[in-house]
């Protein structure tokens, strides 16, 4: 975790060691949590991070991002007499969904700062690091940055049988052999495949209902070309739908 941080922290922030705090105190109810493993941490220099981990797209994403973020900003507070002064803060996603649909930007990684409308940065110490895992397109031979080796153990992790060429450092080989599911506990092995499964049952309920939205947008748009009068052909064309699909509108 210190490894990853130090690729996308500022510069003047790098950590050296970091203490894990408890985080019950995130979560809205544990049904709600289960898609999402948050690392409430403090650097050595007094930094406050938020690290969160989220797998399944939730509604309100951007507010709950926000919301997240002011426990380790009020939890700063002090008794008595207290200037005010407050530790960065940072959250850090990282995604297994898009969240800025429709948005022509390409990259992975996305840094959002306070700014007034000059476009200078007002408040330097909250920072909102996302990172969109299905934007990372690149494969092993193409590995050069640490930062990217990173986003690339991410994305596939589970679905790798051997460490690749590119991924030798120290730092992966204790990754890899921590990550092995043969040396899980009874215990550790249960919890496992319950959190897979209910992670794959709620992307199949988001997936499902993403599918079925796109399905309705294009029933609607049949309906209007066919009462402008359109043919079957170009409707199909137009939409996708099938000739039996637009036939029962």
């Amino acid at each position: 975790m210190i490894d990853f941080l130090n690729q996308v922290l500022p510069q003047r922030h790098k950590i050296a060691n970091l203490s894990y705090s408890q985080n019950e105190h995130l979560g809205d109810n544990i049904e709600d949590r289960k898609a999402i493993f948050d690392l409430y941490c403090t650097g050595t220099d007094g930094e406050k991070f938020i690290v969160e981990l989220q797998k399944a797209k939730q509604n309100y994403f951007k507010d709950r991002s926000i919301y997240y973020s002011s426990f380790p900003i009020q939890e700063q507070a002090e008794k008595g007499d207290w200037n005010f002064k407050l530790e960065p803060v940072y959250t850090i996603g990282i995604f297994d969904f898009i969240f800025y649909e429709g948005k022509e930007e390409i990259e992975p990684l996305q840094m959002v700062e306070l700014k007034n409308q000059k476009n200078e940065v007002f408040y330097d110490k909250l920072k909102y690091i996302y990172i969109e895992l299905p934007k990372f397109k690149k494969t092993a031979e193409d590995l050069f940055f640490r930062f990217e080796k990173w986003l690339y153990v991410f994305k596939h992790l589970s679905r790798l049988t051997d460490r690749p060429q590119k991924l030798q450092e120290k730092v992966f080989e204790q990754l890899f052999r921590n990550a092995e599911i043969s040396k899980f506990t009874p215990n550790e092995r249960v919890s496992y495949q319950k959190s897979l499964k209910y992670y794959r049952d709620l992307k199949n309920v988001t997936d499902t209902a993403r599918d079925e939205g796109k399905v309705e947008g294009k029933i609607e748009v049949a309906k209007n070309l066919k009462t402008m009068g359109l043919s079957m052909e170009q409707i199909v064309q137009a939409t996708g739908l099938s000739k039996g699909e637009i036939e029962v509108l």
